[in-house]
């Protein structure tokens, strides 16, 4: 098994390298009366981000000496549902944000139609890679992927938690709710990136767990620092449009506990979210560091 990296900002930006050629690869331009349908796929693909989710699957299957070619599959597979879900987020029926990734949103670039239909379609497309015997050759790993994803991003996951967030906008909402809106909005496919090389590499129940609760702090960090950078951050250093919840009246981690206790909050998650990983004897140094990452973040 290679050598880990030696920095976090050099592993994730070997994974991001990697996951634009992958998702260049899946996603081809086309020459058909339909071009313009594949040419808005690549533009919320192809536009930069982090590849949070993508590095996630690639250093939990480093663990488990995954092939990376399969590791790679499945991580453009869960960008490609990220990239859809922030497609559809966008939209004027739902935030209706104009900025995402320093770029016009998919539906300011095209047309709201197009954007749909692209958002729909990289759904798709994600599930067609999971069962290409490519990813992985054991139809059971498959079968496993997939259904971990469709949880992770059906009603009972990211789609369920988005409508949540559409009734915080109108209800009140308690920090119980508001925990179980950003579980499943956020930290459902994130949980499903961190265990998606525990499932590649038929990982012990043990090992499984110990990536799902590190999974589960993550996610919950990752959210309170987006809620900080709403009321923080500026467009410029995250790219996307900020200070939308409070106009909308949305109930958010900060609006609840404030900015200082978010903010702690946030940190000891991250720390919480470690020490889970201690099961691997110092072999997940680099999901340890991104635990820091997403809370000390400034996009």
């Amino acid at each position: 098994m290679p050598s880990l990296p030696k920095t976090l900002t050099a592993a994730m930006a070997d994974t991001v390298e990697q996951v634009e050629t992958a998702i260049d690869i899946l996603l081809p331009r086309s020459s058909m009366a339909e071009a313009k349908l594949y040419e808005a796929m690549r533009y919320g693909c192809l536009g930069g981000g982090k590849r949070l989710r993508p590095f996630l699957v690639m250093e939990s299957a480093r663990l488990f000496g995954v092939s990376p070619a399969c590791a790679l599959r499945v991580a453009a597979a869960v960008e490609f549902v990220h990239c859809y879900s922030l497609i559809h987020d966008d939209l004027p029926a739902m935030d209706d944000a104009s900025l995402r990734r320093g770029r016009p949103t998919v539906h300011r670039q095209f047309d709201e139609a197009t954007a749909i239909l692209a958002g729909d379609a990289l759904l798709t497309a994600a599930f067609e890679v999971m069962t290409d015997p490519e990813t992985h050759e054991d139809p059971r790993v498959r079968c496993a992927l997939v259904s971990a994803l469709a949880k992770a991003s059906g009603p009972r996951g990211m789609v369920g938690g988005q409508m949540l967030d559409l009734i915080a906008e109108t209800q009140a909402l308690d920090i119980g709710a508001i925990t179980r809106l950003q579980r499943m909005k956020t930290g459902e496919l994130i949980a499903f990136a961190a265990t998606a090389g525990a499932i590649l590499g038929r990982a012990s129940p043990p090992q499984f767990h110990a990536l799902q609760a590190y999974a589960h702090d993550l996610g919950l960090a990752f959210q309170i620092a987006d809620d900080l950078l709403d009321v923080e951050g500026t467009e410029a250093e995250t790219g996307k449009s900020v200070g939308r919840d409070k106009p909308a009246g949305k109930a958010t981690f900060v609006s609840i506990l404030g900015l200082e206790r978010a903010r702690d909050q946030a940190g000891r998650l991250a720390d919480q979210a470690t020490r889970h990983l201690e099961i691997f004897e110092g072999r997940a140094s680099m999901l340890q560091a991104v635990a820091r990452f997403v809370v000390d973040r400034r996009s």
